[in-house]
């Protein structure tokens, strides 16, 4: 379709290029020129094949899963360091030895002093035995009886002391061999020989820092992403990313956990994203930089349309005014549309007697469609009931909640806990896997998906309105789910916006000529 408009010479211009033609429009009304041109509203685009992808890319750092900071629970000089920065080491390896006399002295002491226990013990024993013998033929009185059992259970006690004693010295001996807790890497080196550290268990500064170390065979990076994609993103999304050092050979990395506390920087909010990636090789350092490209979502050979042919509710008044179509034809058409593709969904605004059979008859007794979508309704619920309140919100416009009753909101709440949290939440991607990645799992992410639209096609050669069902988006085209194949054609329109802005300049122009110029100047 075109429009012909007055202007002083032949033009062809699109419609979207809102500046220059809103100048020719001033110029022809200044000018008051009288020859006719066409000048194209819309463009014709084909619905084609397409692969779809949308990922959201962010920039972090590579940092270790774990850290572990090693400290000494013995107290003295370093007489031994056997680690460099950058050594693999394994569990349990001697890293830092301490000065082992003081505590070898004590372990020597401390078997000393078990030996003696022993030998009371058993002396008090031999003298325990001969009082019970006295004791029995009444040669002693019953308080000696009683002074050689204290005699040894205090020689007892004295071997359980002497025992402990032991048993802590050689403790304190072995913990002058500092050994790594984990396997892993060296990543810096505290201390030198001759240093004079003191214990992390006894001291009231918790000791120094020996070694840092870290196992580098899986690394995670860290990284902020904005709030406007988070609700896209879950754990389990595979991860793409590059660093500096390796600009040519991408790493694959899969999302671990989003942090639930955001973090604001610059007056935008951010969340953190914690990716795993597999270190195999070693080339993933701690404290590089990397960029991350998280994949959210792909689909391969769908049927796909410019996002720009997508019109919503509010807007597509605009868009029929532009092509020259009454609002009740497209209601018609976008009725006659839902009821071939087997929605059933009523026209907006029509007859409300007639609404309520097009739902119901689109309904088994346990079921209800509305707006596209199969509803299972739960128990205690029956077509009769919620039929009415779908009809009343479907042709009550945005504002139609606000006007159910108290029974019609308890109603639609338990419409919204049967389809898993109510609207289009309700709704699986297509093909979409849950947080665990099981069949039949719900995640958030899937939800941001797709959504009822209305586009313009050629049908017969004329501009019709068809509602159609998308999936992904990588904002430029969406995934078509329901509505459209290969063998149409939409239309691309100005926006709502372009039309207003266009309608205003021209309102402004006639003002300003007081209606409009003749040639010359003269009304």
């Amino acid at each position: 379709m075109t429009l012909k408009i007055n202007t002083g010479s032949k033009v062809e211009m699109n419609l979207f290029k809102t500046t220059r033609l809103t100048a020719a429009l001033a110029i022809g009304t200044l000018m008051g020129c009288t020859e006719e041109v066409e000048i194209p509203v819309y463009q014709m685009v084909p619905v084609a094949v397409r692969d779809i992808v949308l990922s959201a890319s962010a920039a972090g750092v590579v940092e270790p899963i774990r850290t572990v900071e090693v400290k000494s629970k013995a107290s003295g000089e370093i007489i031994d360091v056997l680690a460099e920065v950058g050594d693999e080491v394994g569990a349990g390896d001697l890293l830092v030895r301490v000065d082992q006399r003081i505590p070898r002295n004590a372990v020597i002491q401390a078997e000393a002093d078990l030996e003696v226990a022993q030998a009371q013990l058993d002396n008090a024993e031999s003298q325990l035995r001969r009082s019970q013998a006295l004791h029995d033929s009444q040669s002693i009185t019953e308080q000696e009886y009683e002074n050689a059992r204290l005699n040894r259970a205090n020689a007892y006690a004295s071997l359980v002391r002497s025992q402990r004693s032991l048993e802590d010295a050689r403790i304190a001996y072995e913990d002058t061999e500092v050994r790594a807790p984990i396997a892993g890497m060296i990543l810096s080196r505290n201390v030198e020989v001759g240093s004079v550290i003191q214990s992390a268990s006894q001291g009231l500064s918790g000791g120094q820092v020996l070694l840092k170390m870290a196992n580098l065979d899986i690394v995670q990076i860290r990284t902020l992403v904005d709030e406007t994609d988070i609700g896209k993103i879950e754990p389990g999304l595979q991860v793409t990313i590059t660093v500096d050092a390796y600009p040519n050979q991408p790493f694959q990395g899969t999302v671990l956990k989003i942090e639930p506390e955001a973090i604001e920087q610059q007056n935008v909010t951010m969340f953190p994203v914690l990716i795993r990636i597999a270190n195999d090789q070693g080339l993933m350092r701690p404290g590089m930089n990397s960029e991350v490209e998280i994949h959210i979502g792909s689909r391969e050979g769908v049927v796909a349309v410019p996002n720009a042919a997508l019109r919503t509710q509010r807007d597509v008044s605009s868009a029929a005014a532009v092509l020259g179509i009454e609002m009740e034809t497209v209601r018609r058409q976008l009725e006659t549309a839902r009821q071939a593709q087997g929605g059933g969904r009523p026209r907006a605004g029509g007859d409300s007697a007639q609404n309520a059979q097009v739902i119901a008859a689109s309904a088994s007794p346990n079921t209800v469609s509305f707006r596209g979508q199969e509803i299972q309704l739960p128990a205690g619920l029956t077509a009769e009931q919620v039929n009415p309140v779908l009809q009343k919100i479907q042709s009550g416009g945005p504002q139609a909640f606000q006007s159910l009753t108290q029974a019609e909101r308890a109603i639609m709440t338990r419409i919204r806990s049967a389809m898993g949290g109510g609207g289009q939440r309700g709704q699986r991607g297509q093909g979409g896997r849950g947080r665990s990645g099981r069949q039949g799992q719900r995640s958030g992410s899937q939800f941001q998906f797709g959504g009822e639209y209305i586009v313009f096609a050629l049908r017969d050669g004329n501009p019709t309105a068809v509602p159609i069902r998308t999936g992904l988006t990588d904002l430029d085209f969406s995934e078509v789910v329901r509505g459209l194949d290969t063998s149409d054609t939409v239309l691309l329109l100005p926006s709502a916006g372009l039309l207003q802005s266009q309608q205003e300049f021209q309102e402004r122009i006639s003002r300003f000529t007081g209606g409009g110029l003749t040639s010359g100047g003269r009304r």
